[in-house]
């Protein structure tokens, strides 16, 4: 993707696919205003130029030219093992986070010869209205996290509130998150609740948005 009017094209394109505008913010790693924007951008005639606000303040992150590809994928897995072995040599669990995190989860998770688990946040239910109404979830055909150690990996940190939904989900659940890990940090943030994360990149705005 190479511009806002691709991404306008995409949001539309999973839209009329029938995902949620959570799913959408997940599948463009964008945040959920900017997928709302998106998609009610895609049902209008008026060019985005005309604003001048540009629509929400976010950075677009494709790492498409990785995910495509399972060598390149487990490159950067073993990164990312890398960076969390660091913390522990004793966890014995990845949770990954749906949907784009698990990929990156499992090449993490066969890297530290671990269990793996997946978490859905409730960002994937969002369509309008007040996402604290609704729930994620732990997928019961993956390893479980009650008393268990884990590291939480996932694709993209945007706002941070889906990395943070999940380590309180972890610890409601009885397991202990010991540091998350991310490919790419938006935010520029050091720890998640007191859990230490750990980025590949970080995306840093520099600048007014004026």
């Amino acid at each position: 993707m190479k511009n806002v009017d691709d991404l306008i094209d995409s949001a539309s394109e999973l839209a009329n696919r029938g995902l949620s505008r959570g799913e959408i913010a997940d599948e463009l790693n964008v945040s959920r205003e900017t997928a709302s924007w998106l998609v009610e951008r895609a049902g209008t005639a008026a060019p985005v130029e005309s604003e001048p606000s540009g629509g929400p303040q976010d950075v677009h992150v494709d790492w498409s030219n990785v995910g495509e590809a399972g060598a390149r994928l487990n490159a950067v897995g073993m990164a990312l093992a890398d960076a969390l072995r660091e913390h522990s040599h004793d966890v014995d669990l990845i949770v990954g986070v749906e949907k784009a995190g698990v990929p990156l989860a499992t090449a993490v998770s066969n890297d530290l010869k671990t269990d793996l688990a997946t978490y859905t946040p409730r960002k994937h239910q969002w369509e309008e209205g007040d996402i604290d109404e609704l729930g994620g979830s732990f997928s019961r055909n993956f390893a479980g996290v009650e008393g268990r150690e884990c590291f939480v990996v996932d694709d993209t940190v945007t706002s941070g509130t889906t990395i943070n939904e999940t380590v309180d989900a972890i610890r409601e659940a009885g397991g202990t998150p010991v540091a998350c890990g991310v490919l790419v940090d938006k935010q520029g943030i050091s720890d998640v609740d007191d859990v230490p994360l750990e980025s590949l990149f970080q995306v840093i705005r520099v600048g007014n948005d004026e």
